[in-house]
């Protein structure tokens, strides 16, 4: 099984279940650091502090014995998973990265100006004109810091 669908599998398990346990946590996104270390970043109206990732660590014990667990903000380079993450991201700049390769390369970079149904528009510096990019074949992709 890739990385990237260890990452899905995870993610489909572990974001149920912690959004039911703590009323208004969203978890962003689940990314395996290594083979046997993962970072759950979540969000929540109020803010996230340490007591909130460490209830969010607790609900996770399950997975202890296979696995270091890190919980998170999602900080300035926002993880974005789901289309409405994109819709909200438009007009950002983002990084892209897919499993399979698109026009030759699957690392992306560039402003965020369409996020439709099955796919988002890239404008890049690389190519002339924006990019579509599938929703599905999307493995990671976050928030550029450009300040």
């Amino acid at each position: 099984m890739s990385t990237y669908a260890r990452e899905r599998t995870l993610q489909d398990e572990i974001a149920p279940a912690v959004e039911r346990a703590v009323p208004g946590v969203e978890v962003l996104a689940v990314e395996l650091v290594s083979p046997s270390r993962f970072c759950v970043y979540v969000d929540h109206p109020g803010g996230v502090d340490h007591a909130l990732c460490a209830e969010v660590t607790r609900l996770l014990d399950a997975y202890r014995s296979d696995y270091t667990i890190d919980v998170s903000s999602p900080g300035p380079e926002r993880p974005l998973r789901k289309p409405q993450h994109f819709e909200l991201a438009l007009g950002q700049h983002v990084a892209v990265r897919t499993e399979d390769k698109i026009g030759g390369r699957n690392r992306f970079k560039g402003e965020l100006v369409e996020a439709g149904d099955g796919a988002v528009v890239l404008a890049t510096d690389r190519d002339s004109d924006p990019l579509r990019i599938p929703y599905d074949a999307i493995v990671r992709a976050n928030l550029i810091n450009t300040a």
